[in-house]
C-alpha cells in the first residue's frame, strides 16, 4: 500500500523533523507514527495522494506543536518540589555543636558569660552591654576577649 511505501521512505526524516522540534527523540517517534495513522485514517479522503508527503510533514508539525504546548501546561501546573531538608545526621552534628558550646559557655565564669551572651546572642553593643552589667566598656572588651579564648579552647578539645 502507499502508506506503507511512505512509511519506508520518510519515515526516518520525518522523525528527524520531529526531534528539532519536540527536542526528545521517543516524543517524536510517537508524533511521527501518530501523523502516519492519521494518514492511513484519512487516505480515501485525500483529493491528491501526491501531496500525501505534505499532509505528514504538516501533521507532525502541527502534532509537535500540540506536545509542546502540553508540556507548557504540565510544567507550570506541576507542583513543586519539596524544599531539601537536612539529614538526620546533619540534625544530630548541629545538636551536638550546640550542645558542646552551651556547656562550654556553662563552664566560663560568670561575667565573661554573661559579657559574650549579651553580645552574640543578644546582639548589644559594648555600651548596652556595659550598662546592662554595670560595669566600663573596658570591662566588657577584657571579658569579651577572655571568654573568647577560653570558649575557643573549651570546643577545640571537644572536637
Amino acid at each position: 500500500m502507499a502508506v506503507t511505501a511512505l512509511y519506508s521512505a520518510h519515515y526516518r526524516s520525518l522523525v528527524r523533523l520531529a526531534v528539532l522540534l519536540v527536542r526528545d527523540v521517543a516524543s517524536a517517534e510517537e508524533v511521527v507514527q501518530d501523523a502516519f495513522v492519521a494518514l492511513h485514517g484519512a487516505w480515501r479522503r485525500l483529493r491528491d495522494t501526491d501531496k500525501a508527503l505534505a499532509y505528514l510533514r504538516q501533521s507532525v508539525v502541527n502534532r509537535s506543536r500540540s506536545v509542546l504546548r502540553h508540556r507548557a501546561v504540565v510544567e507550570k501546573y506541576a507542583p513543586k518540589g519539596l524544599p531539601d531538608a537536612p539529614s538526620a545526621e546533619n540534625g544530630a552534628i548541629g545538636e551536638l555543636e550546640r550542645s558542646a558550646v552551651i556547656e562550654a559557655l556553662r563552664s566560663l565564669p560568670t561575667r565573661q558569660r554573661e559579657a559574650l551572651v549579651l553580645r552574640y546572642y543578644g546582639d548589644l553593643s559594648e555600651a548596652e552591654i556595659a550598662h546592662a552589667m554595670g560595669i566600663s566598656k573596658g570591662a566588657v572588651k577584657s571579658h569579651t576577649a577572655r571568654g573568647m579564648a577560653a570558649l575557643r579552647m573549651a570546643l577545640e578539645q571537644f572536637s
